[in-house]
């Protein structure tokens, strides 16, 4: 094996090589949005039902004593 061709092995081996462990850090990294995407999701519905539940505490403050008490028995 000439010189030439050992140097073309190498360069072909190295490039290979890296472009193999760009692509596992590419997948890896798609891995990680979706599990933040997931994260995001869970995250945004649960602050809906927190503004949802403070809504309906801010109708029962400023809401006349008549009005809860309808309210409290329709719940019993």
């Amino acid at each position: 094996m000439d010189p030439f061709q050992m140097v073309v092995i190498i360069v072909v081996v190295v490039s290979v090589t890296k472009a193999w462990r760009d692509h596992m850090r590419f997948k890896e990294m798609r891995a990680n949005d979706r599990a933040s995407d997931v994260e995001f999701q869970r995250v945004t519905d649960e602050v809906a039902r927190l503004k949802e539940r403070v809504r309906v505490l801010e109708k029962i403050v400023t809401d006349g004593d008549q009005h809860l008490r309808e309210e409290i028995s329709r719940l019993a």
